[in-house]
């Protein structure tokens, strides 16, 4: 166990979400999941905004795995300033998914889930630093080029 707080997550840039339409014989969990990424769009619209699934945040307490550890589950969106290089903030949903701490009281737990909103921010920076970014600014710029080439159309036959 080498870190204080473990964080985990999946993430859909909101950018890249074409199509809004759920699945008629989607489960219900994929249901609510795509429910959840409308409901973002419809809230933080799709610049510049990360949707961030699967997420778990797990606070070590003590040096002991067995005990002295909170783990919350999270999902919601990442948003990040005009160049994608900081996140600004993030608008999570946090639940308490399990602890061995025999102490841990009422206030303690809700602080803690307030807590991760911070923890994954702080994660979500250090994603977007091991990402390849001049790469992908490299790629925005060549696409924007071809863009102005074209008057405006990059696509086939456009």
């Amino acid at each position: 166990m080498s870190d204080l707080v473990d964080i985990e997550f999946d993430c859909l840039p909101l950018r890249s979400v074409g199509r809004l339409d759920i699945p008629i014989d989607a489960s219900p969990k994929y249901r609510a999941r795509c429910e959840r990424i409308k409901s973002a769009l419809a809230t933080h619209g799709s610049h510049n905004s990360y949707f961030l699934y699967n997420g778990q945040c797990t606070f070590h307490l003590t040096n002991q795995p067995e005990f002295g550890m909170v783990q919350f589950s999270f999902d919601g969106t990442a948003l990040t300033d005009p160049t994608d290089q900081t996140t600004l903030t993030c608008d999570l949903k946090v639940e308490l998914v399990r602890e061995t701490c025999d102490w841990l009281t009422q206030p303690v737990s809700a602080w803690l889930a307030e807590t991760v909103s911070k923890a994954v921010q702080i994660e979500f920076n250090r994603f977007i630093a091991t990402g390849d970014l001049a790469q992908t600014i490299r790629r925005i710029a060549q696409l924007q080029a071809q863009s102005d080439e074209r008057g405006g159309f990059v696509g086939m036959y456009l």
